[in-house]
């Protein structure tokens, strides 16, 4: 995520660089996105997530800011709330099919392409 150039915050950042503080930063936004990813999906606005975390619609806002220095135990409620894992999200895989290794030449590979569908069954 950028600031903008005068934000005191992004200034503050840009004078004290600290790996573990960028890193959290980082880390926090991820979980923020996500959890809001997750409420559009689901069509959740921030009043009823509140209602279901026995939280303020306000307090709710905050922590969905971004900026609000996240708890194990906010984290971990909002994850039971939502039937989600925040901390360790399971990897999300598209497989677009397969180009035969075989070939020496990639553009005759490319070619002769050929769509497969990923299934989870041994073959």
């Amino acid at each position: 995520m950028e600031f903008p150039k005068e934000n005191i915050l992004n200034n503050w950042l840009e004078e004290n660089k600290n790996p573990e503080i960028d890193r959290f930063i980082e880390r926090n936004l991820e979980i923020t996105q996500e959890v809001c990813a997750v409420l559009k999906t689901r069509g959740i606005n921030k009043k009823e997530f509140a209602k279901m975390l026995g939280k303020r619609p306000s307090e709710v806002t905050k922590w969905l800011s971004g900026l609000h220095n996240l708890t194990l135990k906010s984290i971990t409620k909002m994850e039971v709330a939502l039937g989600v894992n925040l901390m360790n999200p399971e990897p999300k895989y598209i497989y677009l099919g397969k180009v035969d290794g075989g070939s020496k030449d990639l553009a005759v590979a490319i070619d002769n392409y050929e769509q497969t569908y990923y299934t989870q069954e041994a073959v």
